[in-house]
């Protein structure tokens, strides 16, 4: 079994305010965890933090401290009632990289009464921040059964993911340059990730081609649409052939990232996002990409990455013309949207009833159809311009902008940079910091596997747990 433990930026800087207070001792924290187990994977997401008062702590010493759980009990009901997991962390000011005996003895106990309380043999989580943040730590089964976490990951401003285990080898030769720039470290860090790409078009196929060079160990790509005439003059790689036999877009992208020969693996799904099957695959990755046009699937990557605390970034292109030639409008942007932060939808990228537009459109298209034609709804607008060149410098800010992220190398804080917009008729650059939090996701942070997915009733069909 492969466990993982996932948090946003926002709860790992909370948690190192708290555990490293400045004077050198122990600290602790509890926290309420969502879970995800996807096949032969399962992680504790971070939902909410309970900080521990240092006044709740009878022994804090630099090496080891004792703390009340009155604060505890009141999460133990929580978890039992909604399903839960309980990870405990606390500090190590000396460093100390391994639980030690103390820790294990501790542990041992509280769990012991965390699975007599909660009837259930899933697995609970204990961990250790260090002084330079980073986190390890174990899943906890009953019987004081431990193993450890795999990977633990942060989604914040800068991208976090701590290893534990055997490290990927078998790098190309012909990524000898990416080395040159990004280092041993990201390179290894790179071909250690997952990475889901929603949508193999205009935006999608440069995506692909840009991380399968850059080393990314594994691609998820995930197209319900087939290859046309129209597609030949934006997707890379396709051809007449492909267009002449309507071939799935997929199935391109399987073929050029396997002509490679670089060593990234790829997987394909000729489906719709829009299902509880593809939505779990994406959840077991590691980052995800969104590059499609559809509101009705950025809504929904929103929510999934929220869910699963998975760092999400969104391509999008808007090209306004009158059809002769005539140009009002060529812009695009790239947006960073972390777990507990601001949306796509409160940075007004969309709004709710483009949505449910979309979703009728979708599943009534004669109802919709209907409606739009009485005016009770805007029609959703289809088949607009798309240039190549305009998408490969869009798309090119989002995979930069995740490689920032994982490799800081601006002279400016990540942080300053969750959109990035560039208006080629304006000849302008803007770039714009997170917001605060959005009200209709912060309730959903960590929340992982619910009934139904997501807490969407059109996912709940075919659905097993």
């Amino acid at each position: 079994m492969n466990h993982t433990l996932r948090m946003s930026g926002r709860q790992h800087a909370a948690l190192f305010a708290h555990l490293f207070p400045g004077d050198g001792l122990e600290a602790v924290a509890v926290a309420l965890c969502g879970r995800m187990v996807e096949g032969s994977k399962t992680a504790l997401l971070v939902h909410k933090l309970e900080l521990i008062p240092y006044a709740d702590c009878p022994v804090r010493k630099r090496d080891r401290l004792t703390w009340k759980t009155d604060r505890f009990h009141p999460l133990l009901a929580d978890a039992a009632k909604h399903g839960f997991a309980l990870l405990k962390i606390h500090s190590h000011p000396g460093g100390y990289a391994q639980f030690s005996e103390f820790d294990d003895r501790s542990d041992r106990e509280l769990f012991r009464s965390v699975f007599g309380w909660i009837d259930s043999d899933l697995p609970h989580g204990s961990a250790v921040m260090l002084p330079d943040g980073q986190v390890f730590g174990r899943a906890v089964y009953p019987e004081d059964v431990f193993h450890p976490f795999g990977r633990v990951s942060v989604a914040g401003d800068d991208l976090h993911f701590w290893d534990y285990g055997s490290t990927p080898t078998g790098e190309s030769d012909a990524l000898i340059r990416n080395r040159q720039l990004f280092g041993e470290g990201t390179m290894r860090r790179l071909k250690s990730l997952s990475v889901a790409v929603v949508g193999y078009s205009g935006t999608g196929s440069i995506v692909v081609e840009q991380l399968a060079r850059l080393g990314v160990g594994r691609l998820l790509v995930i197209e319900y649409d087939r290859t046309e005439r129209k597609n030949l003059n934006r997707i890379l790689n396709t051809t007449m052939e492909d267009a002449e036999a309507n071939r799935l877009k997929v199935e391109v992208a399987l073929r050029t990232v396997r002509a490679m020969g670089l060593g990234t693996e790829i997987e394909i799904v000729a489906g719709n996002l829009i299902d509880p099957a593809v939505v779990r695959r994406v959840a077991g990755c590691d980052v995800l990409f969104g590059c499609v046009d559809s509101v009705e699937a950025r809504h929904l990557m929103n929510r999934l990455a929220t869910h699963y605390l998975l760092p999400y970034f969104d391509v999008g292109v808007r090209l306004d013309a009158d059809g002769r030639g005539g140009i009002d409008q060529v812009c695009g942007s790239a947006h960073y949207v972390q777990p507990g932060g601001s949306s796509l939808f409160s940075r007004g990228v969309y709004t709710l009833e483009e949505v449910r537009a979309e979703g009728l459109r979708r599943t009534d298209p004669a109802a919709y159809a209907d409606l739009v034609k009485e005016n009770y709804i805007k029609g959703v607008r289809v088949d607009r311009p798309a240039v190549i060149s305009v998408n490969m410098l869009v798309s090119s800010l989002a995979v930069n902008d995740f490689l920032a992220r994982l490799h800081p190398f601006r002279l400016d804080p990540n942080g300053e940079f969750a959109t990035q917009t560039v208006s080629l008729t304006q000849g302008e650059f803007m770039k714009f910091p997170d917001g605060e939090p959005c009200s209709m996701f912060a309730s959903r942070v960590g929340r992982g596997d619910t009934r139904p997915l997501l807490g969407m009733p059109e996912l709940t069909e075919g659905e097993s747990r």
